[in-house]
């Protein structure tokens, strides 16, 4: 069997089966073996078995269809109009995709979800003035590129005549964005066919080998960005084009500026000298250089003003940003409501939001449910090993001479990924590491060449005796890939014998490139037999919007703790089938906490848009809600630093969890709160109401709120615990006294099993957590292991009937599609906060777990020996949700807390560059 044979039969069965009933096993299997004689004649049974098999869990994974908020303008109109589109180039598209493996269902819900984002396009017939502006709001490496490559296709042969694509900051990001839309769009290589002599039927590619006819013309091409003079020679007038015409540009100030000036030159004419044409502009990662951050001057950022004086030389125009990382987007920079609304970059007029399909590998399946209360994580790993080889903050001239054992450990397990990815019959596929491990090219170089030299170590000791059975692991470096085997990949379905034989076919092409502005030397284009086996090492080049081809293992070690810098550097998110019980991901234990708080703050992003769909709220509104997030908390401060030395957030706390993530070190804190929790809970027992005992612990039913105002008004916070600073969250609840919030739940955590610690007037077993902490001059310590959750996983369920609990789960599950029953659903505490009627306070008596590296590290903290206190509020939805409170941000403190932008130095030199261009 070849492996292009066993791809090509799979591709004919997927097509055949498109759009038609769904067959049973019987049917699907009598399929496969007529198409098979055809296309596949030498594939022996097991593997049309293998075939049939694949088949059937493509069909398994499925895409809703998200959710839209409508601005209060919206006039349908697509409906009417499809009796005289021909959908020419969304069909050619949708075969690409089908032939590409993307399960059928999926094809089917981009088709349904792009209609819904053209129709809330402006009607390009519609011969009168009309701007639309809206945002997609997808999820980090989940398919935002081949939804706006689908939109692109539909607004084709809807009748736009121009389409813009603005895609991202760097030419590497804009070069790999060209490519996929000759694919899906052009159909041809547009670099190729740029060479002298070559014409460009010669080199079709993706959608032009279905139909080659009125292919659109590109004035950009996977070599080159934008050139003015380039474009000049093609025509005058993009009037004059009889197909669409295209543009790929990079997100840069003098690219920008050259296509207005071009713009000017050619095509605007009589009023006001704007053009008549209809114009899409899709603006990727539009929460990356678009937003207008001019803190306090009066400028407006000098991208952003160019986006707008580009969609205003147009009579008809429409502007839609892509991100995933929509909190660091324009809701949050205006200072006033209505400055936001009327942004011109606003998506005043729709926001959509992009489910991702089940077979999504995302933050919430790596960094929730992938971190279990008990027991090591799934994918995760921690580095804890780099300070003295590599630290998280170095100088530019950082001398490295060896490398981590992490690092290490990491490289040889990918190196036996591939091979089980091989013997998996999968050696046809890309298989790609990423290390980002600084900002500096520098250092990205001597990473490069100290990882080259130790991959040749391995590659020299597995050519030589590899296959020498047993006796060849006298070899140390076969019995360090042994070693890592069985703790990583013994559970697989091969035996170590299998594959220490197949090692060195598996990873003889490996190599080591560099991708930032001085080199890129990432390139998938080969397409033998056998799939690129990749080490990419680089910083902020392989943090937004590249995709890494089938990117199993990654070693993370950055500084930053922004919300969307984290989120966008997270390129291990994607699709993994066939290898996510591969993929390890290596990463600080802090970053790990801070990646889980983030996973949880975007699941609600999503669900906020779903609940604003229903209660057919508007774009502004749902502008508030991003802003009012705690995780705004992250984001807004960073971008009014410059106004001033303090920032004034406001924060809405209806239906949400905080809870005191990190605790004070200072001894005299940690006694007055332990003090402060005796006296609360000698106060509840006081009231004579009893409790009730459960699995988390005592149960108090009926607490009056001034119980709960007591306790939180002689609580000593931890700075770094913004969250939980005690005034906002006091004036929410005390505004809210008189009604919802009058009586309470109270639970008082305590294990089921374990030594019993009566100072707190109740036989309570604490809790065990492992604890980090910060810089010593920050006297923190953080609750770590469980995504920065002290509490256990459900414990929002306290104080909730039977009934409430069903009803809950009961809709959670219908609204995400599943039947109960069908596997283990692992619910998030979230949507127990949906059917709460009052608030639940929770009391933690903790014993922190600290590892005696860090005891002797941290002398000059006071560590403790006794548990300590914790507490978190699980609160409902508000009738009053839209008040917020104001939570005040010291500027210093918080970049104290939250580190600097950790801009990279490719970042820096690649604006140099295209400054002196």
């Amino acid at each position: 069997m070849t492996v292009s044979s066993y791809i090509q039969l799979v591709n004919v069965v997927e097509s055949a089966l498109f759009n038609q009933p769904r067959k049973t096993e019987e049917e699907l299997r009598d399929l496969i073996g007529a198409l098979a004689k055809a296309v596949a004649p030498g594939l022996n049974s097991d593997t049309l078995e293998q075939v049939a098999r694949e088949i059937e869990t493509k069909q398994g994974i499925k895409a809703g269809l998200g959710a839209v908020v409508d601005g209060d303008e919206f006039e349908p109109w697509l409906d009417d109009a499809k009796v005289k589109i021909e959908p020419f180039y969304w069909q050619r598209y949708q075969k690409l995709l089908l032939q590409n493996g993307l399960p059928r269902d999926v094809v089917t819900a981009t088709d349904k979800v792009t209609d819904k984002i053209l129709g809330r396009l402006g009607n390009p017939e519609k011969q009168v003035p009309w701007d639309r502006r809206g945002m997609v709001v997808g999820h980090v490496q989940s398919g935002k590129t081949a939804n706006y490559t689908g939109l692109i296709c539909k607004a084709a042969d809807a009748g736009y005549r121009l389409i813009i694509v603005i895609a991202g900051i760097h030419n590497n990001l804009r070069n790999q964005t060209q490519a996929r839309i000759d694919e899906g769009f052009i159909g041809r290589d547009t670099g190729r066919s740029q060479e002298r002599g070559n014409g460009g039927a010669r080199h079709k590619i993706g959608v032009g080998h279905f139909d080659f006819s009125r292919t659109p013309v590109s004035l950009t091409n996977t070599i080159k960005d934008f050139n003015k003079e380039t474009a000049s020679t093609n025509t005058s007038e993009i009037g004059s084009y009889q197909v669409p015409v295209v543009l790929v540009i990079k997100k840069n100030h003098r690219t920008l500026e050259n296509l207005l000036d071009w713009l000017r030159d050619n095509s605007a004419r009589g009023d006001r000298e704007m053009i008549d044409q209809p114009m899409l502009l899709i603006d990727d990662e539009a929460d990356n250089a678009s937003i207008n951050t001019a803190y306090s001057k009066k400028l407006i950022t000098k991208i952003n003003g160019q986006i707008r004086d580009l969609l205003s030389m147009f009579h008809r125009s429409c502007y839609v940003g892509y991100t995933a990382t929509p909190f660091a987007n324009i809701f949050i920079d205006p200072d006033e409501d209505d400055k936001m609304f009327n942004e011109d970059l606003f998506p005043r007029d729709f926001i959509i939001g992009l489910d991702a399909p089940t077979n999504y590998f995302g933050p919430s399946k790596i960094f929730i449910d992938g971190l279990p209360d008990d027991g090591e994580p799934k994918w995760l790993r921690y580095i804890s090993d780099n300070e003295d080889i590599l630290p998280i903050k170095h100088k530019i001239d950082h001398a490295l001479d060896s490398l981590p054992r992490s690092l290490l450990t990491a490289l040889r397990t990918f190196l036996l990924s591939r091979t089980i990815r091989n013997l998996r019959g999968n050696e046809s596929a890309h298989c790609s590491m990423l290390v980002n491990a600084s900002r500096f090219t520098a250092v990205q170089s001597k990473l490069r060449n100290r990882i080259h030299e130790a991959l040749d170590r391995i590659k020299d000791s597995v050519r030589i005796n590899a296959s020498l059975g047993i006796s060849g692991l006298s070899d140390p470096e076969l019995s360090e890939l042994k070693k890592v085997w069985q703790r990583e990949y013994s559970e697989t379905e091969f035996e170590w014998p299998d594959v220490q034989a197949a090692l060195f076919e598996a990873i003889a092409a490996a190599k080591v490139v560099e991708v930032n502005s001085r080199a890129n030397d990432l390139d998938y284009s080969y397409s033998g037999e056998r799939g690129q086996t990749v080490i990419a090492v680089g910083g902020f080049s392989l943090s937004r919007g590249l995709t890494l081809e089938g990117l199993t293992v990654t070693w993370f070690l950055r500084n930053t703790m922004m919300y969307d810098t984290l989120m966008q550097m997270g390129r291990w998110f994607g699709y993994r089938d066939g290898y996510e019980d591969l993929c390890r991901i290596w990463m600080p234990e802090e970053a790990i906490d801070w990646y889980a708080f983030i996973a949880e703050a975007a699941d609600e992003l999503h669900d906020e848009l779903k609940i604003m769909e229903q209660a057919k709220a508007t774009p502004r509104m749902f502008g508030l809600a991003v802003r009012s997030h705690p995780a705004s908390l992250l984001v807004t401060a960073r971008n009014k630093m410059g106004a001033s030395a303090k920032v004034i957030t406001k924060v809405g706390l209806s239906n949400q969890f905080i809870e005191t993530a990190k605790v004070s070190t200072h001894k005299k804190d940690i006694d007055a709160n332990k003090r402060n929790a005796k006296i609360f809970v000698d106060s509840l027992l006081e009231l004579g109401k009893g409790y009730q005992k459960n699995n988390w612990g005592y149960l108090f039913s009926d607490v009056p709120v001034n119980e709960i105002d007591q306790f939180l008004a002689g609580w000593r916070n931890a700075d770094q615990s913004v969250t939980t600073d005690t005034p906002p969250v006091r004036e929410y609840i005390n505004a809210r006294s008189q009604g919802e919030l009058a009586f309470w739940d109270v639970l008082v955590t305590s294990k089921q099993s374990g030594e019993e610690d009566n100072c707190l007037g109740l036989p309570i077993i604490p809790a065990e957590r492992t604890v980090s902490f910060g810089e010593p001059k920050l006297h923190y310590m953080a609750f770590s292991g469980k995504g920065m959750r002290l509490a256990s996983r459900g414990i929002e369920k306290a104080g909730l009937s039977k009934s409430e609990i069903i009803e809950a789960e009961s809709s959670y599950l219908n609204k995400n599609g599943a039947k109960p029953g069908k596997g283990k659903v692992n619910f998030a505490d979230k949507i127990y906060r949906e059917v709460r009627k009052r608030g639940l306070f929770i009391l933690h008596l903790v014993s922190p777990k600290i590892r005696e590296q860090q005891k002797n590290e941290r002398q000059q903290d006071f560590i403790p020996s006794e548990p300590v206190i914790g507490w978190g509020i699980s609160l409902p939805r508000s009738s009053r949700a839209e008040e917020t409170v104001e939570y005040v941000v010291n500027a210093v403190r918080y970049k104290e807390l939250f580190g600097d932008e950790d801009e990279d130095e490719d970042e820096d030199q690649e604006a140099d560059d295209d400054s002196a261009n």
